[in-house]
């Protein structure tokens, strides 16, 4: 009879107040440092749960840095099935939908959006 095998993968806890250092979690750069953790755990094909536990003040800029360009990195699929995000009240994971629903849109377009934001800055030097 054969040996069934499971394979167990390890799970990554990303806790934000952790890695920030602090429960104010709405710098980029404080983003930039959650979203290496998550892109190293996720480049090492494990699950990542990311903890909002003792987290007190949220910004739309650290979440864009944090998870937003996670979807710049990796496929949708990746992400559904590696990240868990967990201990978040109901306001927090409302504004991180909101993050995760524009970076989907821009990272599916990311080019054509690269070339409207270069347009558009161009226009307003042209003006002056």
């Amino acid at each position: 009879m054969p040996l069934k095998m499971s394979v167990m993968q390890d799970v990554i806890a990303v806790s934000l107040n952790q890695v920030v250092g602090s429960p104010y979690c709405i710098e980029s750069d404080a983003g930039q440092k959650v979203f290496d953790r998550i892109a190293i755990a996720l480049e090492a094909d494990r699950l990542v749960h990311v903890s909002f536990r003792n987290v007190s003040a949220l910004t739309a800029t650290f979440l864009n840095t944090a998870i937003g360009q996670l979807y710049g990195k990796f496929d949708v699929t990746t992400i559904r099935s590696k990240i868990k995000i967990i201990d978040i009240d109901q306001g927090d994971l409302e504004l991180l939908k909101a993050v995760v629903d524009g970076a989907k849109l821009y990272f599916k377009n990311r080019e054509k959006n690269l070339q409207i934001i270069k347009g558009n800055l161009e226009g307003e030097y042209e003006d002056q």
